[in-house]
């Protein structure tokens, strides 16, 4: 371990998307060394043959079935392989961040009904959620964090004050749609995530029924119809909540929601119909960045209240949420390693 890091760090993982991010947040990261990542496509070739960004990194990707003891590993796996393989991971390190699905749900029940069951449910009362603006007071010493999803984590940020201050009580009606680029799909995202494909759609690939409506509702006990759309663009995810409150709601009821649950987070910003270009929450402008924009309009003749959310999924909605959750799990300063404000101008997210 180098004289300045404090913690030593694996990504299980690390040839995909979410892989890459975490090895350049942690390689960057002044609490942690980075001494594993594993691959099995790439055993024994440098990250810099899969992260061309990363070719300064001085490590070669190694077997998944050969983990070295570390302080904390990052699984950035499909779905299914954690919780297959959760019993090695935890021998191996003292802190596991997962960045699947496999344990962010309470129950057997919600795995049977929204992915296709789970088997170590014993687990699912020991894993915490990892959004931390939502779960930061029960990550301090956390060993088994679990990742939240990127479009959850878009439409929570979005509708959470509503639900704190009372504008949202579970009756109402609320319609969310997502936008999403073309990286949510993975590095295998397959035909549909190739280029010729994508681009240029607004092409709507989960219209009911998407698995992260269940991390929405379990966190913010609402019923919500959800809909996903993939656009033609690399980062990014946007929610757009369509609300009907029960009673009037004026802006500043709003203001005064969200500077109350939002006013001392590093990594949510409030933007709602200021000045300039980016007059609400755009993935474009949070790009590369841990941050998450959230911002609301009023249409008082039709009783609506639209909240619009934009994080770059990839960061906020995958690895920097992840190393955002360990830093806090493990009593480092929250924003180490996640400084990054972004670009402007930049080219497509």
């Amino acid at each position: 371990m180098s004289d300045d890091a404090t913690y030593t760090a694996s990504v299980v993982g690390g040839t995909g998307f979410t892989g890459g991010e975490l090895l350049r947040l942690l390689a960057g990261h002044p609490e942690f060394e980075v001494v594993q990542a594993t691959s099995r496509s790439k055993e024994n070739k440098t990250v810099g043959h899969a992260h061309p960004n990363l070719r300064d990194l001085d490590l070669r990707f190694s077997s998944p079935e050969d983990l070295e003891s570390v302080d904390a590993l990052f699984a950035a796996t499909p779905h299914g392989v954690s919780m297959e393989q959760i019993d090695e991971f935890q021998d191996a390190a003292e802190t596991v961040v997962d960045l699947s699905a496999d344990f962010r749900l309470n129950t057997e029940d919600q795995y049977d009904e929204w992915y296709d069951g789970h088997t170590r449910p014993e687990l699912l009362d020991e894993s915490v959620y990892a959004l931390p603006e939502i779960t930061r007071d029960e990550l301090p010493g956390a060993d088994l964090i679990a990742s939240g999803g990127c479009n959850a984590t878009a439409t929570i940020l979005g509708l959470k004050p509503l639900v704190e201050e009372g504008i949202l009580t579970g009756d109402e009606q609320i319609v969310v749609d997502v936008k999403v680029g073309s990286s949510e799909g993975g590095a295998g995202g397959g035909e549909a995530s190739s280029h010729p494909e994508r681009s240029g759609v607004v092409r709507p690939y989960a219209p009911t029924g998407h698995r992260h409506e269940a991390e929405i509702e379990q966190f913010l006990g609402l019923d919500v119809s959800f809909t996903v759309h993939a656009v033609d663009m690399i980062r990014g995810a946007s929610a757009t909540c369509h609300v009907f409150p029960g009673e009037p709601v004026s802006k500043g009821d709003l203001w005064g929601a969200y500077r109350g649950e939002y006013g001392e987070e590093p990594f949510v910003e409030l933007v709602a119909g200021g000045g300039g270009v980016y007059r609400y929450p755009e993935p474009k402008a949070v790009a590369g960045t841990n941050r998450a924009e959230v911002g609301f309009e009023l249409d008082p003749g039709n009783r609506r209240l639209v909240v619009f959310s934009a994080i770059d999924n990839m960061m906020k909605g995958s690895a920097g949420q992840a190393v955002h959750a360990a830093n806090v799990a493990l009593g480092i300063e929250e924003t180490a390693g996640l400084e990054f404000g972004g670009l402007h101008p930049v080219g497509a997210p």
